[in-house]
C-alpha cells in the first residue's frame, strides 16, 4: 500500500501551477517552506508517494526535490529521506533578511560553530605544515642545550631572535639585530607591553586608525591610555592631525580592514612627526607575507628604526595557536619593554626553538610561497563569483592579505548580516571595525576573510556568501562586474607600488 502524507505527519496541499509541471511543483514547495507551512526539519514524502498523490511522473518530483536541495531549501541524506532545511535561504534567494518560518524567533539559534566561517584574521588551519614542523621540532630538541629548559631571557630565545633578525631584514626590509627583538605571546601581548611602557612614561593618548581592530583599542585603553582616531581617505590614514600623542598605531603595508597601502607621502609624514615630537610609531605588519598583485612594500620601520616599533606575528602565516609574535624595538625601549613583560620569558621555549629551525631551514619560506598561491586562487574565485552574481557589490582591498572588503549598496549591511546568520555563515560587517569616535561617514560593507575555510569547505562557503549578497538592481548591466573590479583596482594603486620596497 502506498505510503501516505499522513503517515509522515504532514498534511499539506501542494498544487503545481503553470504550464511547466516541474517548475510549478518547485515553486509550490519553495513557497510552502518560505511561509512556514513546512517547518524546518519536516520530512517530506518520498518522490514515489508524492508523484502518486499528485498524478505526475516520479522523475518530475525527484528533479524538483534536487533543485530545492541545491538551493538550500531542503536537505537529503541516505536513510533519513528529504527534509526541510534547518535554516532556509533568504526570501528572495539572495538578498535581505532571511525568511523566518511561522512561530520562529527573530534571532537565530546559537551554534557552537558556524557551518561557514568567513571571518577575517585566521588562516586555513588545516594547511598547517605538521610534517615540516615536526621535523624542525625534532632537530631543535636534539640540538638544544640543557639550560634552555630553565627560566630564560625575557626577550626570548636567542636562537629565534637571531633567525628573525635575518628573515625580517631579507623579507620585510626591517633593520634589526637580535638584541632589539622581544618575543611576545601574540600581538595583543605586545600591545599590552607597549601600553604599560607608555603609561610608565606618563603618556595619556595614542592615535589609532579610524578603521581597525576594536580589541587592540581596548587593550591600549586597558593600560590607561585614551585612543584617538585619525581621518581616513583614499590615500589611507591621514597623519596631519598628529600632535602631542605619545604614539600612533598603524597597519601601513595592508590597512586593516580597508586593505590599501599607506601612501608614500604619508609614510614619510608620520616618520617626520615621530622625529619632531619624540612620538612612537607602532607598525602592525600582521600579514606582510601575503601579497598578490603588487610589488612588495617594505616595512615602515626601515625609514627610521629609532622611532618605529615593528610588530610581526606567526598567527596569519602559520597559526594563531602558536602564540608567537615579536616586537623590533628602538634601542632605548628594549630594557623597559623587557621589564614590562615581567622579567622572564612567557612564551613556550620549544615552540620558539622550533620556529627558529623552521626559519633557518627554509621551510618557512616554502610554506609561505605555497600558502600565497592557495590564497590567491581563493581570492580570485571570490572576486570573480561576486562580480558575476552580485555586480553591484564592489570588491576592494584585494591586492594582499587574507580578506577583502565587499562594498554594499547603501543601507543594506544589517539586512545582509541577518541573512548571513540564517545561512549559518559567520561574516563581519565593516561597522564592527569603525572607531566609535571616527570622523567618517559610515560605509555599508562586509569584511570577508577567505583564509579560514579548509579546501573541502571553500566552495560551500563561497556559495553561502553569494546567496546573501543584495540582488542587482534591474538596471545593472552585464558589464557592471568588470566595473567593480576596475574600481577595486583603482582604490589600491595610490600606494601599492610606492614607498620603500624591501627585498622579497
Amino acid at each position: 500500500m502506498a505510503e501516505s502524507w499522513a503517515t509522515l505527519g504532514v498534511d499539506l496541499h501542494v498544487e503545481p501551477t503553470g504550464p511547466r509541471v516541474r517548475r510549478g511543483l518547485t515553486d509550490a514547495l519553495r513557497d510552502a517552506v518560505r511561509t512556514g507551512r513546512l517547518a524546518p526539519g519536516t520530512r517530506l514524502p518520498s518522490s514515489r508517494v508524492l508523484a502518486t498523490d499528485l498524478g505526475i511522473a516520479r522523475n518530475t518530483v525527484a528533479d524538483a526535490y534536487a533543485d530545492l536541495v541545491a538551493e538550500g531549501w531542503l536537505t537529503a541524506r541516505q536513510g533519513s529521506g528529504t527534509r526541510v532545511a534547518a535554516r532556509v535561504p533568504t526570501s528572495s534567494g539572495r538578498s535581505g533578511a532571511a525568511a523566518l518560518p511561522a512561530g520562529t524567533a527573530s534571532h537565530p539559534r546559537p551554534r557552537s560553530r558556524p557551518a561557514y566561517d568567513l571571518l577575517p584574521g585566521v588562516p586555513d588551519l588545516s594547511s598547517f605544515p605538521r610534517a615540516e614542523w615536526l621535523k624542525a621540532a625534532r632537530r631543535a630538541l636534539v640540538a638544544a642545550p640543557n639550560e634552555v629548559f630553565d627560566y630564560g631571557d625575557p626577550r626570548g630565545r636567542i636562537e629565534l631572535r637571531t633567525a628573525l633578525a635575518e628573515y625580517l631584514a631579507r623579507a620585510r626590509g626591517v633593520h634589526a639585530d637580535p638584541g632589539r627583538i622581544l618575543i611576545c605571546a601574540g600581538i595583543a601581548h605586545g600591545l599590552q607591553i607597549l601600553g604599560a611602557v607608555l603609561r610608565a612614561r606618563g603618556a595619556s593618548t595614542v592615535a589609532v586608525e579610524s578603521y581597525g581592530l576594536d580589541v587592540h583599542w581596548r587593550l591600549l585603553e586597558g593600560t590607561g591610555l585614551r585612543t584617538v582616531p585619525l581621518p581616513f581617505d583614499e590615500l589611507g590614514t591621514d597623519p596631519r592631525q598628529l600632535t602631542d600623542q605619545a604614539a600612533v598605531l598603524l597597519t601601513p603595508a595592508h590597512q586593516f580592514p580597508m586593505g590599501g597601502t599607506l601612501h608614500r607621502d604619508r609614510r614619510a609624514a608620520v616618520v617626520d612627526w615621530a622625529r619632531r615630537t619624540g612620538g612612537l610609531v607602532v607598525e602592525d605588519d600582521y600579514d606582510g607575507e601575503f601579497r598578490y598583485d603588487r610589488q612588495p612594500v617594505g616595512a615602515l620601520q626601515g625609514l627610521d628604526p629609532d622611532h618605529v616599533v615593528y610588530a610581526g606575528t606567526a598567527s596569519k602565516s602559520l597559526a594563531p595557536g602558536l602564540r608567537l609574535a615579536w616586537l623590533v624595538l628602538p634601542p632605548g625601549l628594549v630594557g623597559e619593554a623587557a621589564r614590562a613583560k615581567g622579567g622572564k620569558d612567557m612564551c613556550g621555549v620549544l615552540d620558539q626553538l622550533t620556529l627558529a629551525q623552521f626559519l633557518t631551514s627554509g621551510a618557512y619560506d616554502r610554506h609561505v610561497r605555497a600558502a600565497r598561491l592557495r590564497y590567491r586562487r581563493r581570492r580570485d574565485a571570490l572576486v570573480a563569483e561576486v562580480a558575476r552574481r552580485a555586480p553591484q557589490v564592489h570588491a576592494t582591498g584585494i591586492s594582499a592579505g587574507l580578506h577583502v572588503v565587499l562594498r554594499l549598496p547603501p543601507g543594506t549591511e544589517q539586512a545582509t548580516l541577518r541573512a548571513a546568520s540564517w545561512q549559518d555563515l559567520s561574516v563581519h560587517g565593516l561597522h564592527r571595525y569603525r572607531h566609535p569616535h571616527a570622523p567618517l561617514d559610515p560605509l555599508d560593507a562586509l569584511v570577508v576573510g577567505y583564509g579560514t575555510p579548509p579546501d573541502h569547505a571553500w566552495s560551500g562557503a563561497l556559495e553561502a556568501l553569494c546567496a546573501v549578497l543584495p540582488e542587482a538592481e534591474a538596471e545593472a548591466g552585464a558589464g557592471a562586474g568588470a566595473g567593480a573590479e576596475t574600481e577595486a583596482g583603482a582604490g589600491e594603486t595610490a600606494g601599492d607600488a610606492e614607498g620603500p620596497v624591501g627585498p622579497k
